[in-house]
């Protein structure tokens, strides 16, 4: 008999909740898409400012002396810090709600980025990435809040790839960047540029309304006479109960991101060095190659997203993840600029696609009244632990050679490819288990849930008072009322 994570892999069809992707959409009022379109557009930004690194690790070190290997030191950094930024403005989102928190978070990654573009010296370039990993650490956990609890659950699985793959297209513009404008100027211009689109984010997202959620938590706690000292406390005991009843949970979310950020940050971060330093391309055609490699991310985020509202969560992870292993050869083996460009296509499709589950994944799996928080720390602690993968490929290149033919003329070179082959192939094994053995909560009405500040918000079963009022109905609510009131 087949273990119990096994047989559910596929939801139960009574527990899907879809009454169909085109009456959802239509039902959607310009509130509800500028709150999700904001996240998104946040996601974006802080995408576009990480891979400005990566995209320039080669002009970098020229900048400042120092070896591809010591420029990745800032990757890592960033990394390794974000998991503060996740657990402040985490923490702040829950308590206070989602839309001043991220504001505050967006201005501070575009000061950061301005200041990235003002180093002089590598000590500043390490020590201005590293605070901006702060900043950054705060932004998924209160996008993914911001965009997912606002839409109606039918479209919960597509929004999740959509919102995701924000990432891939501020990926994607940093690329286009750095092949237009950065050869008629310099690496500054692409954060520059990242700063502006940040500074443009916060402004959209103080035009946009507070999550109407949290707007009916409020609204039910003014009623009862409670003022913010009192909802403080009542915040701090409820995290602490969360914490007891979910620590398991808190681990097994960990893990799970750990592989996924080892899957992602492993195939990304050094791809445009790989295929430079690898296999003998040019700055522009390894960018363009690039570009390829993130509109398969887009493509794959977004079906994958959509498909996992149908036939579950993980068991689309696993498929992506099983797609990645299958075109691991096309990534690693050719030499020629389209076979590679076709790996990349459908290995980002694979990555991204099962990265697009993520968002909702870890939205139901959560302890409802802290989906801000605990997605977020979990996805950044991941990130803290994968932290040192652009450094581990990096090292493990520079000791495996491999010999190519560069003007006519055999040379000898890092081997990126036989190491992002087994990196990959390994995580990927790691992710496909983790993901079978893990939990599924598909379709789950989170936003019925009490807020952390409300007592009982910590546990499970405790509900909104009025759940009806300042929520997004799935269609098949609103149809039976329709129905009821005909």
């Amino acid at each position: 008999m087949a273990p119990y994570f096994i047989k559910n892999l596929v939801p139960r069809r009574g527990n899907t909740d879809n009454s169909g992707i085109i009456p959802a959409l239509a039902s959607l009022t310009w509130v509800q898409w500028a709150q999700f379109w904001s996240g998104w557009l946040a996601w974006t930004c802080d995408a576009l400012d990480f891979f400005s690194v990566s995209l320039t690790v080669t002009d970098l070190a020229v900048q400042f002396g120092k070896s591809s290997q010591k420029i990745t030191t800032a990757i890592t950094l960033t990394l390794l810090f974000r998991s503060v930024g996740a657990v402040i403005f985490g923490i702040l989102s829950d308590r206070f709600g989602r839309k001043w928190p991220l504001i505050i978070n967006l201005i501070i990654c575009c000061v950061l980025e301005l200041g990235t573009g003002f180093v002089q010296t590598f000590s500043q370039f390490l020590a201005v990435r590293s605070l901006f990993g702060i900043a950054m650490g705060g932004i998924w956990g209160l996008s993914s809040s911001n965009a997912l609890e606002n839409v109606p659950v039918e479209l919960r699985g597509l929004a999740s790839g959509i919102l995701q793959q924000g990432y891939a297209v501020g990926y994607l513009l940093a690329a286009v960047i750095n092949l237009t404008i950065v050869p008629r100027h310099n690496w500054r211009a692409l954060f520059y540029f990242g700063a502006c689109i940040s500074f443009f984010a916060a402004i959209i997202r103080t035009l946009v309304p507070e999550s109407e959620v949290f707007i009916k938590a409020k609204e039910l706690e003014r009623a009862k006479g409670a003022n913010t000292a009192a909802k403080t406390k009542v915040f701090i005991h409820e995290t602490k109960e969360m914490l007891k009843l979910h620590w398991k949970l808190c681990i097994y979310a960990v893990l799970l991101m750990t592989g996924f950020n080892f899957l992602s940050h492993g195939s990304q971060d050094l791809y445009p060095t790989y295929l430079e330093t690898t296999k003998g391309f040019s700055s522009h055609d390894a960018t363009i190659a690039t570009i390829i490699g993130n509109c398969g991310a887009i493509a794959g985020g977004a079906i994958a997203g959509w498909g996992s509202q149908y036939i579950g969560r993980r068991l689309t992870i696993i498929i992506c993840v099983l797609l990645v292993g299958a075109f691991i050869p096309l990534w690693i083996i050719p030499s020629s600029f389209s076979a590679l460009s076709a790996g990349a296509f459908w290995v980002q499709f694979g990555v991204q696609g099962a990265w697009g589950v993520i968002p909702i994944q870890l939205a139901e799996m959560s302890p409802p009244a802290f989906r801000a928080t605990f997605p977020g720390v979990a996805y950044q602690i991941g990130n803290m632990v994968s932290s040192a993968s652009a450094q581990i490929e990096a090292t493990a290149g520079s000791h495996i050679k491999t010999t190519i033919i560069k003007n006519g003329q055999p040379e000898v070179v890092d081997d990126y490819a036989t190491v992002q082959g087994i990196l990959i192939g390994v995580v990927a094994a790691y992710v496909v288990i983790v993901t079978i053995v893990g939990p599924e909560n598909h379709a789950s009405h989170f936003e019925k849930h009490k807020a952390a500040f409300e007592e009982g918000g910590g546990h499970d079963d405790a509900f909104m008072d009025d759940d009806q009022v300042g929520r997004p109905r799935s269609i098949r609510e609103v149809e039976d009322e329709k129905a009821f009131s005909a």
